[in-house]
């Protein structure tokens, strides 16, 4: 059974929004071909969940691999502000020792998000069903995205949650203990929104229900599983039911997390269309509710091999080696989406490539991502001279049928990680260079994406614009 509900204590002032540090610019020039081994950090999502998990945990759990990148980081520094034990070792091993479900403790201050919104929405979740107040704070990129998706299932629980104008952060919950066991069933396709009523449901008496039209990635349901938690999954007619029993009793773990498939995709789109590229991305997890990138660029021409299949930790894994290919336009099939949603950018920049004309749509959840991704891509795309046209939901792009596009562009990251990497992606094969102005960012999910580029291209990109 879960902790007792405790009464919270008061609770500090939040401190002010946290200021984005000056711009990094960064230019990338066009490189002969791709070459070699890469390793991409751990995959953020299995990151975020195993660290929140570990905190509820009884005992001592580690974890291995763990993506150490400021999204990341900021789900260990919350975590500690709530009573965990966390502690990264010099072998690079985090050892984590829990305080239970039902534990978690009130925060002295604010919690500062960076520009994490999984870390703010599955975090929000936890706070929601325990028995303190936490103030939740971002970045200026993260206050701008709606939370609306997670405060309503979370308010249904009992959560009383105060929002800044159009539900964005700043804003605070205040935890009901015990919460409301609720049957919510998914208006839109949401891992985030998913996990955050699960994570609620861990210390909600009764049997808290999530009902998914269409599915999404299950990390959550895996981990919670593998640490002990009563949790079931049922494919019906109405999509995939998944129920957690609440008052959890959580088993410590020793985690490995396999490489970013996101991260991955940068590589698998920079291989494809750089010739003579011949890349092998070490380690890349393989859930199948992240594979959607991949099976786009096979249906496109691309040549992506799997090698060493193999099982870490409940998830599959293996090498993946690309190498370059034509690439032909597609209409992309709109289930692909819930699989692929943060990899949407970088393979409008593979479509930037293709012959003939790619529509990418049924994606309208990029509309509210880190940035408007949807307009910020047809920007950048457009400056550095390929045709697009935009939709609500997605883009057509005309390809160059493998020629280099005319570059020569300095593009707008606003502050977003996907947007500055996918841009330097396509500068690799540009007529002229690309300035990235402020590839910052980039340390939120991938802090060393631009030694790796030097390292396979045999170039050093330059932080000073050209």
């Amino acid at each position: 059974m879960g902790a007792p509900c405790h009464s919270a204590r008061p609770l500090s002032k939040a401190r002010a929004i946290m200021a984005h540090p000056l711009p990094q610019p960064r230019t990338v020039r066009a490189a002969a071909a791709l070459r070699g081994t890469i390793a991409v950090p751990g995959d953020k999502s299995i990151s975020h969940r195993s660290l929140m998990l570990s905190a509820l945990a009884v005992g001592e759990s580690r974890v291995e691999g763990l993506l150490e990148g400021e999204d990341v980081l900021a789900t260990a520094a919350a975590m500690r502000a709530m009573g965990a034990d966390i502690v990264r070792q010099d072998d690079g091993v985090w050892v984590i020792h829990g305080v239970g479900v039902g534990g978690l403790l009130q925060p002295e201050t604010a919690l500062d998000m960076g520009n994490s919104g999984t870390s703010t929405r599955l975090l929000m979740g936890l706070v929601a069903s325990h028995p303190i107040t936490a103030t939740f704070t971002g970045d200026a990129s993260l206050s701008a995205r709606p939370m609306g998706r997670v405060i309503e299932p979370l308010t249904q629980m009992g959560a009383e949650i105060t929002a800044s104008p159009g539900g964005r952060l700043p804003l605070m919950v205040r935890g009901l203990c015990p919460a409301v066991p609720i049957t919510y069933t998914l208006p839109v396709a949401s891992a985030q929104v998913k996990s955050a009523v699960l994570l609620a449901g861990l210390n909600t008496p009764g049997t808290t229900t999530v009902v998914e039209p269409v599915a999404t990635r299950d990390h959550s349901e895996r981990m919670l599983s593998g640490f002990g938690a009563d949790l079931t999954v049922q494919e019906t007619n109405h999509g995939r039911v998944i129920a957690i029993t609440g008052e959890a009793t959580l088993t410590p773990q020793q985690i490995t997390v396999p490489g970013d498939p996101s991260s991955a995709g940068f590589w698998l789109v920079a291989a494809s269309i750089v010739p003579g590229s011949d890349v092998t991305i070490a380690n890349v997890g393989l859930n199948p509710t992240r594979t959607g990138l991949i099976t786009a660029l096979r249906l496109m021409g691309a040549d992506i091999a799997e090698c060493d299949r193999r099982t870490v930790g409940g998830e599959p894994v293996a090498d993946l080696r690309v190498r370059h290919a034509a690439l032909t336009a597609i209409d992309v099939p709109h289930d692909l989406a819930p699989s692929m949603i943060d990899e949407y950018p970088v393979l409008f920049v593979a479509a930037a490539f293709a012959t003939g004309r790619t529509v990418a749509r049924g994606a309208h959840e990029l509309r509210v991502k880190e940035s408007d991704r949807i307009a910020a891509m047809k920007a950048a795309l457009t400056a550095c001279g390929v045709a697009c046209e935009e939709y609500d939901d997605g883009l057509a792009i005309t390809g160059t049928a493998g020629a280099p596009i005319p570059g020569g562009a300095t593009i707008a990251s606003l502050l977003d990680h996907r947007i500055a990497m996918s841009m330097a992606v396509a500068a690799l094969h540009a007529q002229q260079a690309v300035t990235i102005n402020d590839a910052g960012p980039v340390a939120t999910s991938y802090p060393g994406f631009f030694a790796s580029l030097d390292a396979v291209t045999g170039i050093t990109t330059t932080g000073t614009p050209a």
